[in-house]
């Protein structure tokens, strides 16, 4: 993984303050609109990779953990949100949290790792934290539908695709129980934003067949 002074930089680059605000706005929306039906209410949840928390800000539950290598995340996130500084690749490290996880999150996080075998260790790791039974939900670019601009950001570099993600997760010892391979668009990275717009379009599920780029699962633990 890339040290902690560079994910500092980059994403402060990448994403200025009226960006991150926006982006918030949209994630409030997407919780709300589909992924806190997902959660329930009294689970212990973990947003690894989270970046600046914005799921784990928004999700309602008995217990959030945001775990991300870069030390902007702990000024970031929410009050009542833990932030854990580690690699998302050694989460068999946070031996305190074994089993005892209700919900694993992960958005736009595994095309960033060094290898496929860096992303198995990722959800190997997902897997150890989470009881039995427990829910692993991630959100992915899918290089199927984005191959055109899957390279645009410096630090994507593994292409997963719906049929890789499902495989690698399975193999991590996982069941699918829902995968939408055209789920949202790929970025919103320069693009206008709005929260209105974005709650419309989860609404209609046609409009994903035709802009979805990226992809959604949701999985057991076996």
């Amino acid at each position: 993984m890339e040290s902690s002074s560079y994910l500092a930089r980059l994403y402060a680059n990448r994403f200025k303050p009226d960006e991150r605000v926006a982006k918030e706005r949209l994630w409030k929306v997407l919780i709300e609109a589909f992924l806190q039906r997902r959660v329930p209410p009294d689970a212990v949840i973990v947003d690894v990779g989270g970046g600046y928390g914005e799921f784990a800000t928004h999700v309602s539950a008995r217990r959030r953990i945001l775990v991300d290598l870069n030390p902007d995340a702990a000024d970031a996130a929410a009050a009542g949100v833990e932030v854990l500084r580690a690699d998302v690749t050694q989460l068999d490290r946070l031996t305190e949290l074994a089993g005892t996880v209700d919900v694993v999150f992960i958005s736009n996080l595994l095309e960033h790792l060094a290898s496929t075998e860096a992303v198995f260790q990722t959800l190997d790791g997902c897997a150890k934290l989470l009881r039995r039974g427990g829910t692993l939900m991630i959100i992915q670019p899918n290089f199927r539908f984005a191959f055109r601009e899957y390279y645009d950001f410096i630090d994507h570099r593994i292409p997963l695709t719906d049929r890789s993600l499902r495989e690698i997760v399975e193999l991590a010892g996982f069941r699918i129980d829902e995968l939408i391979a055209r789920f949202l668009p790929y970025s919103t990275k320069g693009r206008p934003s709005s929260p209105a717009l974005l709650r419309l379009y989860l609404a209609l599920p046609l409009l994903w067949r035709v802009f979805g780029a990226q992809t959604f699962v949701r999985a057991t633990r076996r």
